[in-house]
């Protein structure tokens, strides 16, 4: 088995490539950056044929924006190529046949005779290695539109656990899963959690959904991204992510890692420079 993954160096492709290894099956990052693995651009089919090359199975993360057709392309091409399966990293909120990643999923199910989806909910790394750990560290904040809503904050450990078990298991999972966290938590808490493990005051400050929008796009994320990325605190504020499932343990037979424990594993993302 030759896996390729997509997004290698990100999240949770770089933890999915180490678990397969561990596994001992043959693993390749793919990415823009190759970092010693295969380059691969989503919008330069020229690259597919080199990064393919071997490959049985592929993990899929799409680049940001409705990327949809040319993931589509891609699983095409790499069917052709002798990709049996795919396991499309997508999110909570997003069902097949939905917006962005829920039309790639649709596909799969249609057209792919091996598949999996993943939809995780948000990812405790946005706390050490994402868009909070920053504020973290230089101001003891935490930022959102969220108000009090509640989020099942999910590891990308377990994510990454979850995509190995789909695309090595014998058989084809042909499914989706919404991953979760053990708790569904909301900022307050994560604050006041993050405060007992640091020993210093973290304080989550509630903003709107268009300064929220503006410090993203100041902090360096596409404005369209950042609008998006704002617009869905708005949807937690209306419990759209107030949910806890069981995903991560029928997929990988473990409980998933809790906040508290995250942030106790995470310490040195908070220190001050």
């Amino acid at each position: 088995m030759s896996v390729l993954v997509t997004g290698g160096t990100g999240k949770t492709g770089r933890r999915l490539i180490d678990l397969l290894r561990t596994k001992e099956v043959e693993a390749h990052a793919a990415s823009r950056y190759s970092h010693g693995g295969r380059y691969f651009d989503w919008h330069t089919p020229a690259s597919w044929n080199a990064a393919l090359e071997g490959v049985t199975a592929a993990y899929l993360v799409a680049p940001p924006g409705d990327s949809a057709a040319a993931v589509i392309d891609f699983c095409i091409h790499a069917q052709e190529r002798g990709v049996r399966r795919f396991v499309l990293l997508s999110a909570s909120l997003l069902s097949a046949g939905g917006p962005a990643q829920g039309k790639v999923h649709e596909w799969l199910a249609a057209n792919v005779a091996e598949w999996g989806v993943l939809r995780p909910s948000w990812f405790m790394q946005n706390f050490s290695e994402g868009p909070h750990a920053a504020t973290i560290r230089a101001e003891d904040c935490i930022y959102s539109a969220a108000e009090s809503g509640r989020v099942g904050f999910i590891s990308a450990d377990d994510i990454a656990a979850s995509a190995a078990a789909m695309l090595t298991s014998v058989d084809a999972p042909n499914t989706d899963a919404v991953l979760t966290g053990p708790q569904a938590i909301s900022y307050d808490t994560a604050a006041a959690t993050l405060s007992e493990t640091l020993g210093r005051s973290i304080r989550h400050v509630g903003i709107d959904a268009e300064d929220l929008a503006a410090r993203h796009r100041a902090a360096g994320m596409l404005p369209i991204a950042a609008q998006i990325l704002a617009g869905m605190d708005v949807l937690i504020a209306r419990g759209a992510e107030d949910r806890t499932t069981d995903g991560v343990e029928s997929f990988t037979g473990v409980k998933p890692i809790a906040f508290g424990d995250f942030c106790h594993a995470s310490v040195k993302a908070w220190e001050r420079q």
